[in-house]
C-alpha cells in the first residue's frame, strides 16, 4: 500500500512540474516578439485575381513559452472598403483573428498573407495598405501589409469584331480571347497585354500592333513579382489561325509564354504576318512556329526558347532580314536546333503529306546557339516539290556538311561557327561586343533597306553588322 501511494506521490509530482513548467508564460511587459519581416511587401498585383502568398514567421525569441492574447488583421472598414484586400492564415487556420496563440521557447508559427486588388476605376497605380497587430502582456507590435496594385480591363473569353486597344490602363486576358473574321484589333503604342496561366490570344482576322521605339507594346504574364521576369511558360501564345491576314506587329515584346507566335496555314496571297523590331523571348517551346505561312520579318530577337526559337514547317514563304535568332536555353536539356526548315507532315494515317517550301531567305541574320548545330534542314527529298532557301551574309553555328559555301544558290559569304560574341547571353543582352565576328559583316544592300537597327542605330554609315544590333562603343 504503501508503494503504490509513493509511486502515485511520483507521478503526480511529475504531471505538477511538467504543467507547471508549461505554464510558465512570460509576463514581462516588454517581452517582444521576433518577425522574419518588418512589412510584408507584395510588388504589383491584378485587380480580382489576387496574388501569389508572402509567408511571416513570428518567432518567440525567449526561453519561456509565450503567450499571444490576440493577433488581428486591422483592417478599418468604410463604405467603399467595407473587407480587407487582405487574407491570413495563422497557424493553419484561414481566420484574420486568433486568441491565446502560444508560442514554445525558441519556436515559431506561421503566418500566410494574399491579397485581392479590387478594381476602382482608377488608371494609375495604386497602394493598398494594412497591418497586422499582436498583443501580447498588452505590449502592441504591428506588422505592415502593402500592395501595389492597379485598375485593369479584364477580358474572360471575349470574341471581339473591330476594336481598338489604347494605353489608358493594362489589359488581363482571363480565360483566352479571339478576334473575328474579317475584323482587326488594333493595339497602340505602349500597351500591356497581360495573359493568366493557359491563356491566349486566338486570331481570325487581322492583328495591327502599333508600337514605338519608345513605346513597345508588352505581352507577358500575369505575375508581375521580380522573380518571374524570365520564367517561361506563364501564358499560351498569339495564334494567328488558318485564314488569318495581313496581321502587323511592330515593336512588341513578347515573353514568358509556351509559344510566343503560332501562324497557321495562309490561304490567300495576301501575307500572314509582318514582324518588325520584336523581341521574343523565355518562351518554353517555339518563339515563331509557322505552318505554310507567309511571313515577313525584320530588326527581330527571338531568343531563349525551350526547343526551337524559329520553326518555318509545312512549307511556307518566309523572309527574315536583319534577325537575331539565338537559343542558349538553361532550363532544361535542349535537343533541338535554334532554327528548322520543314516541308511536309505525316498525317492521322501515316501519310507523308508535302508542302512546297517556296522561300525561305535569311539576310544579314546570325543563327547561333548553345547546340554544335543550330539548323536542320528538314526536307522530304522524294518530291519534286519546292525547298527553296537561302542565307545571304549570315554568322551560323552548324556541323552540317550541306552549309557549302561554294554553293551560291543558298549560301552567300557565311561566317561557321565564329561566337558571335554578344554581350552577355546570361542576362539575355545579344549586342554584338566589341570582339564580335558580326560587325560589319553585312551586306550593304540588306543594311540600307532596314537602315535603322532595333534600337533606333543607324546602320548605314559603314557596313551593317548582321543581326538586330548594331555594335555601340561603350553600351555595356
Amino acid at each position: 500500500m504503501k508503494s503504490y501511494f509513493l509511486r502515485y506521490c511520483i507521478l503526480a509530482f511529475i504531471t505538477f512540474m511538467f504543467s507547471c513548467n508549461k505554464e510558465r508564460f512570460i509576463t514581462d511587459h516588454s517581452a517582444k516578439l521576433g518577425f522574419s519581416n518588418d512589412t510584408v511587401l507584395f510588388d504589383t498585383v491584378f485587380t480580382a485575381i489576387g496574388s501569389t502568398t508572402h509567408q511571416l514567421v513570428v518567432h518567440n525569441p525567449h526561453n519561456e513559452w509565450i503567450r499571444i492574447s490576440e493577433i488581428r488583421l486591422d483592417h478599418k472598414s468604410t463604405a467603399s472598403n467595407p473587407t480587407s484586400n487582405f487574407r491570413l492564415n495563422i497557424n493553419g487556420n484561414q481566420s484574420n483573428t486568433a486568441i491565446n496563440v502560444e508560442i514554445p521557447p525558441k519556436d515559431s508559427i506561421y503566418i500566410f498573407v494574399e491579397v485581392t486588388v479590387n478594381p476602382n476605376g482608377q488608371n494609375n497605380p495604386m497602394v493598398i495598405q494594412d497591418s497586422i497587430t499582436f498583443i501580447t502582456n498588452d505590449n502592441n507590435q504591428h506588422v505592415d501589409l502593402v500592395a501595389f496594385g492597379q485598375d485593369c480591363h479584364i477580358f474572360r473569353g471575349q470574341v471581339f469584331n473591330n476594336q481598338t486597344w489604347v494605353n489608358d490602363k493594362p489589359y488581363l486576358i482571363f480565360n483566352s480571347m479571339g478576334v473575328n473574321q474579317n475584323q482587326v484589333l488594333t493595339i497602340e503604342a505602349g500597351c500591356h497585354i497581360h495573359f493568366h496561366h493557359n491563356s491566349s490570344m486566338y486570331v481570325l482576322g487581322t492583328l495591327i500592333v502599333n508600337g514605338t521605339l519608345h513605346d513597345s507594346v508588352i505581352f507577358e504574364g500575369d505575375r508581375l513579382e521580380k522573380m518571374y521576369d524570365d520564367v517561361p511558360g506563364q501564358w499560351g501564345y498569339i495564334h494567328l489561325l488558318a485564314g488569318s491576314v495581313n496581321s502587323n506587329i511592330n515593336y512588341a515584346e513578347i515573353k514568358n509564354s509556351i509559344i510566343g507566335i503560332q501562324v497557321d496555314t495562309c490561304v490567300n496571297a495576301n501575307p500572314t504576318l509582318i514582324l518588325s523590331n520584336t523581341r521574343i523571348e523565355h518562351v518554353s517551346i517555339a518563339g515563331l512556329f509557322a505552318q505554310e505561312a507567309t511571313i515577313k520579318a525584320w530588326n527581330c530577337l527571338i531568343a531563349d526558347c525551350g526547343q526551337y526559337s524559329v520553326a518555318l514547317s509545312i512549307g511556307g514563304s518566309y523572309e527574315f532580314y536583319q534577325t537575331t535568332i539565338a537559343n542558349y536555353w538553361t532550363y532544361s536539356n535542349r535537343m533541338t536546333p535554334a532554327l528548322v526548315l520543314n516541308n511536309y507532315y505525316k498525317d492521322i494515317y501515316n501519310h507523308i503529306n508535302i508542302r512546297p517550301l517556296k522561300k525561305a531567305y535569311f539576310g544579314n541574320c546570325i543563327i547561333y546557339g548553345s547546340l554544335k548545330n543550330e539548323i536542320l534542314l528538314d526536307e522530304y527529298h522524294n518530291t519534286d516539290a519546292d525547298f527553296s532557301y537561302m542565307f545571304d551574309h549570315c554568322l551560323v553555328r552548324t556541323d552540317s556538311t550541306v552549309f557549302n559555301n561554294s554553293n551560291s544558290a543558298h549560301f552567300i559569304d557565311i561566317i561557321k561557327n565564329l561566337d558571335p560574341v554578344f554581350i552577355s547571353t546570361f542576362k539575355y543582352d545579344y549586342h554584338p561586343d566589341a570582339s564580335s565576328p558580326a560587325k560589319d559583316k553585312g551586306d550593304p544592300n540588306i543594311g540600307n533597306l532596314f537602315p535603322l537597327d532595333i534600337n533606333g542605330i543607324s546602320r548605314t554609315k559603314g557596313k551593317p553588322d548582321l543581326g538586330a544590333y548594331e555594335y555601340l562603343p561603350n553600351q555595356k
